[in-house]
């Protein structure tokens, strides 16, 4: 049966209705924005729970969906050690962050530093954030477009064209007010799709296996470690890497970054913004902690199920019209015996003692895959078309078209597709923003009216949202999409937050001191990083210690006449 058969009718109306509802609804209800500040902080009357479930939609984009389930499929709940220092960071963001960003009333983040330092120092922040956001938008297109691809055969340029224009419609149309008030349907969307997956694949388990038997097997193949004590920093993810590492990071996309910053400066008060992330920090881990689970039960579903060799269904379909057809197949051959040997273990009841065997076996299978990629990439090599050997990100879209009733698949990609809208809507709002606030108005044209400036920052999300599909379309998948926007996060992300931590508490550093370190810090990161030297999560905490400390060392021995002290009592610091 091809692929795309697999989409029935009922499944085409429930995708259909929702996205279009979506872009619709979006536009509908905020057609009438007409100044800068409805426009840009969605006109600062957003509750709460609109301001929670906006920043959690922002972060959770189709990559999420796509992607979690996979990593987890693959490697375990490890992964979920990445959030620990969500919670943290949340509290700090409400304790230091929302009371100065809500006194100055400030449009964007950015804004700030230019009170406290100078404008070339709040430039090159806002041109920081505009570098990676601008190529993290193009991820999230990219991630979803991967999916319709598998799903209907089209080619990822055209739906890298679609998907992105889809929401570029209801973004230029009601800005930031649009992108809170859809983000709610998206939200409720999601919850009810994964919730529904998670039951369907534990009703397709044999009857005999019940929840506590399905997380033993997981356990026997070391997919229910969650916590990881070691100081090894070849490991991404451990307690340490998530609460030191994690706290910097999330600090920094959190208290930083536009696109979530955007989102909680739309709120009615200061009260309304912190519970707006107390709410996300407290929902955030655990519903991570779910999809990973989600990933996991996937894995215990195809112990007892047959599942390929590689996911990427437009690399079996390369490799069954090449030369390395037979080579491929001795592997499969291969593969189904392991699954078998592990079928039969587990369906005539599981024994502790039977870890060993399960773990030698799946050892054994993870070097079948390395081999089926070996001959992937050489089939890629080969080929006009790109071909991906990594198939962490179709894991979970396999199970979805393969083993889900009708309509449910039309739900769980409306889920996906959802996300997707949601997290790149966020941030081509905020990449226009940052770009008509920061760069144009403060660098370019001064004294305009609101209106100007309303239509500036809608020719610039189209702008963004162009530059974002170009990005999507020479993409590729790495190793793995939530993990390649978070690396790209995290070169940028330290940098910026050292300079707003050196804005809120060192008060003798002055912007010429800062501006310098802030562009040495980012070279040095960028080596770092190029040399493989870190996990990519420490790169946070490194980037962060280097900017501040070189421009503590630069203030102290090239003492500036640059006075700030206007500046500092203007901003509320004292």
């Amino acid at each position: 049966m091809e692929i795309e058969s697999k989409l029935h009718a009922v499944d085409w109306i429930i995708l259909s209705v929702t996205l279009l509802f979506i872009v619709a609804y979006g536009t509908y209800v905020t057609r009438k924005n007409d100044n800068v500040t409805d426009y840009i902080k969605g006109g600062s009357d957003s509750k709460w729970w609109t301001i929670g479930l906006s920043v959690m939609a922002t972060q959770a984009s189709a990559i999420t969906f796509l992607s979690t389930p996979g990593q987890a499929f693959h490697s375990g709940m490890g992964f979920v050690q990445f959030y620990f220092g969500l919670p943290i960071a949340m509290v700090i963001i409400c304790v230091v962050f929302i009371p100065i960003y809500h006194k100055l009333k400030v449009y964007t983040a950015y804004e700030f530093l230019e009170g406290r330092f100078d404008l070339k120092t709040r430039s090159l922040a806002a041109i920081l954030f505009l570098i990676q956001r601008g190529l993290a938008a193009g991820i999230t297109i990219f991630a979803p477009a991967i999916i319709l691809s598998a799903v209907l055969g089209w080619d990822l340029l055209t739906l890298n064209i679609i998907i992105g224009f889809l929401v570029i419609i209801y973004t230029v149309s009601g800005g930031t007010k649009a992108v809170n008030v859809t983000q709610k349907q998206q939200m409720i969307i999601i919850f009810i799709g994964m919730l529904i997956a998670f039951f369907m694949i534990m009703s397709q388990l044999p009857e005999n296996i019940t929840f506590t038997k399905a997380l033993e097997i997981a356990g026997a193949s070391n997919k229910m470690e969650v916590l990881d004590f070691s100081f090894d920093l070849s490991n991404r993810y451990t307690v340490w890497t998530g609460i030191l590492g994690g706290t910097f990071l999330m600090l920094s996309y959190f208290g930083t970054d536009q696109s979530q910053v955007q989102r909680y400066l739309s709120g009615k008060s200061v009260r309304e913004s912190q519970l707006g992330l107390i709410f996300n920090g407290l929902l955030k881990v655990p519903m991570q902690f779910f999809i990973l689970l989600i990933g996991v039960m996937v894995f215990v579903f195809y112990q007892f199920n047959a599942s390929p060799l590689n996911f990427n269904p437009t690399a079996n379909d390369a490799i069954a019209n090449s030369e390395y057809v037979a080579e491929y197949q001795a592997l499969e051959k291969e593969h189904i015996e392991i699954e078998n040997s592990k079928k039969a273990i587990f369906a005539n009841g599981f024994q502790v003692e039977e870890k060993n065997k399960i773990q030698s076996l799946n050892e054994r299978d993870l070097k079948l895959k390395e081999a089926a990629k070996e001959i992937i990439k050489k089939v890629d090599e080969k080929s006009i078309d790109k071909i991906e050997s990594n198939d962490k990100d179709y894991v979970f879209i396999h199970f979805i078209l393969n083993n889900l009733p009708r309509g449910l698949i039309g739900l769980l990609l409306a889920v996906i597709l959802s996300a997707a809208m949601s997290s790149t809507a966020s941030e081509l709002n905020a990449l226009a923003s940052t770009t008509a606030i920061d760069l144009y108005k403060r660098n370019v044209s001064e004294d305009k009216s609101e209106e100007h400036y309303v239509k500036a920052s809608k020719w610039f999300t189209l702008a963004w949202g162009i530059i974002a599909i170009s990005v999507a379309c020479v993409a590729n998948l790495f190793d793995n999409l939530i993990q390649l926007v978070n690396i790209i996060g995290s070169i940028f992300y330290g940098n910026v937050l050292g300079i707003f931590l050196l804005a809120f508490f060192i008060k003798f550093v002055k912007g010429n001191a800062v501006f310098i370190a802030a562009l040495i810090t980012q070279a040095l990161i960028i080596t770092v990083f190029l040399l493989d030297w870190l996990p990519y999560l420490w790169l946070n905490l490194l980037g962060c210690a280097l900017v501040m400390g070189i421009a503590i060392v630069l203030q102290t021995f090239t003492p500036s006449k640059e006075n700030n002290s206007d500046n500092l009592e203007t901003i509320g610091i004292e």
